[in-house]
């Protein structure tokens, strides 16, 4: 009778045998699953094969796979070989590494204004963060060209210091695109840190300043670490789609900054050439997963569960 009862295993207060809980966890793991192999894995290998293929002379794909995707993608044409492409992919580092950096410097200050408010007028703030993602980015990207339009006050407080010609407009430039960028993924990063600055531990901070701490110690030693978990997700979710961006760059740099982002839509729209943009696509997602690679093992976030 013990042996029967320890084959026995309780789930919800219900008493059955081992296999009809592995039936009842294949039940519950078989719909994710499903799902990821229908929107993840199967596109992904459909990727790889399109990225193989050849395109026709009229912008057709025919499937005569070969290897001439990935060699342009290092750089080999029939030109000889060019390091454009390793230029574009650095400058999508470089310009996805300077959005990050400059929303987690605004991020920071903005979640704890939004902390320190009273409850009652806290969710107000919060509301303030999400709306932009009430409206598509392209909308959004459209406004900042009205208010960097040159008969608008930004424009002509530039002008006024000599910073851009009389009559001139703040784009296209490098300066509307980090503003673009900056606008469109901050709430991606405020979102993530306000959760981890909402449950700080008040009295570290009160026990950093009683023990003379400077500003940037108590920053480094007592908030810091606390808002590592919301710091980690929020880069992350800024960086990556960052890196990937077109939209911005190309209505606000006037398709001056070339990203991987522009790129690609150039060969799927412009150039019609399919399986190019395919190996670019895999370059950019096989670029997206070192970078989260190093980062997780720079910044501890393995352990953070």
């Amino acid at each position: 009778m013990a042996s029967k009862k320890s084959d026995r295993i309780s789930w919800r207060g219900d008493v059955t045998k081992p296999l009809r809980l592995r039936l009842r966890g294949l039940g519950l793991t078989l719909p994710p699953l499903v799902w990821l192999t229908l929107l993840m894995t199967i596109p992904c290998l459909t990727l790889v094969a399109l990225a193989m293929a050849t395109r026709g002379q009229y912008g057709d794909v025919i499937w005569q796979f070969t290897g001439n995707n990935f060699r342009r993608l290092i750089g080999y044409s029939f030109f000889g070989w060019s390091a454009d492409n390793f230029y574009v992919l650095f400058r999508s580092l470089w310009m996805a590494a300077i959005t990050t950096i400059i929303c987690v410097a605004l991020a920071y200050p903005l979640t704890f204004h939004v902390v320190t408010r009273p409850p009652r007028t806290r969710v107000f703030w919060l509301i303030l963060i999400i709306i932009p993602f009430w409206t598509n980015v392209v909308v959004r990207t459209y406004a900042w060209l009205l208010v960097l339009g040159p008969n608008l006050p930004p424009a002509r407080l530039a002008a006024f210091f000599g910073l851009i010609p009389e009559g001139a407009a703040l784009y296209p430039g490098q300066f509307a695109v980090y503003l673009g960028m900056v606008s469109t993924f901050l709430p991606f990063m405020a979102l993530p840190l306000y959760a981890s600055v909402e449950r700080l531990n008040w009295d570290l901070l009160e026990a950093a300043r009683d023990l003379y701490a400077s500003r940037f110690q108590v920053f480094t030693k007592a908030i810091l670490p606390q808002t590592k978990p919301g710091l980690a997700v929020g880069i992350i979710v800024t960086f990556v789609p960052a890196m990937a961006m077109f939209v911005v760059t190309d209505i606000l740099g006037g398709a001056k900054f070339m990203l991987i982002g522009n790129l690609i839509q150039q060969q799927f729209t412009q150039a019609r050439n399919w399986p190019y943009g395919a190996a670019l696509s895999l370059a950019l997602m096989v670029m997206t997963l070192i970078s989260m690679a190093i980062f997780r093992r720079r910044s501890g976030l393995r352990n953070l569960s």
